[in-house]
């Protein structure tokens, strides 16, 4: 099936001519048409535009670019000019807003040739672990259609691991984009903040939100990085730092490498199959060659508390905007303004988003800045300064992605704070600002996926890249498919 291709296999038979740009995006069309109905990882479909594009790849016919005629899916919170983007919220859905430019993201891939075919389905403004809080409904998990396929990119992983496209593009701001991939057996790469540019992608927490991909092979992540990674004039957070070249390096293999493995990681109450799979996996590193050694984060149990009072904090800043007076979700006339916004907020937001802009809202407020916002950054401070002294001493770190592999559907949709503690190994990531990556290795009695996390140093996507290769190639678990119908 042309759909399963990765983008390295598809890139060569386009430059050989041994097939066409449209006839890659006709078979992720028609992947899509066959088996999205079951996962729902699609919730909004460009095709018509994709195959004019693919069309015009053809006829120019270079492919000089690895991206070159290579369709993909983006979270629908990525602005595209003349599609709609609606976060997955019905403050945004009711309008169809259609944005009238581009991020930096999708212009740099439409710059390299790549075909843009919709939006994959998002925890609404990417708030949640599950992909359960969309207006669109949850996405399932090819694996287990009973199963969550995760959050809150868990349509780009579906899709990914479903071959409806050979990429897709997610955010990370607590695991949003690893934990997914590790739930549905692919690839997912979380950068350094500040790597890539959040111009045009809907703000969930500003200094938190990361922008990464979603793929079947570590050398596909290498590949999309290498296109959509720098500095951006329009985002000021972004990093005026060289961008090394991924690929010429991946294949230097883990020797003389050392890794380090966090004790905080290896928790009571996680999922036994996991840490043996963890563990193994840094067995077979060492017969690569890699040093394993042990180490410490001492402040990584207090980043989920750090973690739920800057992320909604930055979230009620954030939702200010959609006032269904600008944009979003409007109302019958009321008789005053805080009546009007209350109506238009209380029904354009879900349960979750609420929840958090309450919380957010409350720490920020008067007299208890002190007490929780501020704490919680210094907090962040002490959780930095771990990372930065392990890097002293390892060259990346090696832990789970998540304690369990994939939930099923609704089993924590009454307990917020279960469903927030699935981010216990990723949030410390983005509260440090470092990358991490998402791969797997190995699979639950059940058949589920597990996947480890690779964490490098500050612009370190180079070091995780290269031992997540090393790893991948002397393994089989990226290679395994699901069955769908």
């Amino acid at each position: 099936m042309l759909s399963s291709l990765t983008i390295a296999q598809a890139h060569e038979k386009l430059r050989k001519k041994e097939l066409s740009s449209v006839e890659l995006t006709k078979a992720c069309i028609e992947t899509i048409e066959k088996v999205d109905k079951t996962i729902n990882a699609v919730v909004h479909r460009n095709f018509e535009r994709a195959l004019i594009e693919a069309k015009k790849a053809d006829t120019q016919g270079t492919f000089d670019q690895p991206l070159s005629g290579i369709p993909y899916l983006a979270k629908d919170v990525f602005c595209e000019e003349g599609v709609p983007t609606t976060a997955c919220s019905n403050m945004l859905r009711g309008k169809d807003y259609v944005p009238p430019f581009d991020s930096t993201t999708t212009r740099r891939l439409k710059a390299a040739g790549a075909i843009s075919m919709g939006k994959a389905n998002t925890d609404e403004f990417t708030m949640g672990a599950s992909t359960e809080t969309s207006c669109f409904g949850v996405t399932k998990n090819p694996w287990d259609r009973t199963c969550v396929a995760g959050g809150s990119s868990g349509g780009s992983a579906a899709a990914v691991t479903a071959d409806e496209c050979l990429f897709a593009l997610g955010t990370d701001t607590g695991g949003s984009i690893r934990q997914p991939a590790s739930f549905c057996g692919c690839t997912g790469l979380k950068v350094t903040y500040g790597r890539t540019s959040r111009y045009g992608v809907m703000s969930m927490a500003s200094s938190l939100d990361t922008i990464g991909t979603l793929a079947k092979t570590v050398e596909d992540a290498a590949i999309i990085l290498q296109t959509i990674a720098g500095r951006d004039p329009l985002d000021g957070t972004t990093g005026d730092v060289p961008v090394p070249d991924y690929l010429s390096s991946l294949r230097k293999g883990v020797k003389g490498m050392t890794i380090g493995l966090p004790k905080e990681y290896f928790i009571k109450g996680m999922s036994p199959e996991v840490e043996t799979a963890v563990r193994t996996a840094a067995k077979e590193l060492e017969k690569l060659g890699a040093k394993v050694v042990d180490i410490s984060l001492p402040h990584s149990s207090y980043a989920i508390a750090a973690y739920y009072v800057i992320c909604p904090s930055e979230v009620s800043s954030n939702m200010a905007r959609y006032d269904g007076l600008r944009y979003g979700h409007s109302t019958e006339k009321q008789d005053n303004l805080i009546e009007y916004y209350i109506r238009a907020r209380s029904g354009g937001f879900g349960p979750e988003v609420k929840r958090r802009i309450m919380i957010g809202t409350y720490a920020l407020s008067a007299g208890y800045y002190d007490a929780y916002y501020r704490q919680a950054q210094k907090v962040r401070t002490l959780i930095r300064q771990d990372f930065e002294k392990a890097f002293e001493k390892v060259n990346c770190i090696l832990t789970p992605v998540a304690p369990t592999p994939a939930f099923t559907i609704g089993a924590h949709t009454d307990d917020p704070v279960q469903m927030y503690l699935e981010d216990i190994f990723t949030a410390p990531i983005n509260l440090a600002g470092v990358p991490g990556l998402s791969i797997p290795c190995g699979f639950s009695k059940e058949g589920l996926p597990m996947g480890l996390q690779l964490i490098g140093p500050q612009w370190g996507e180079e070091t995780i890249l290269r031992a997540g290769y090393a790893f991948e190639q002397a393994t089989e678990w990226h290679s395994k498919k699901p069955t769908l119908k």
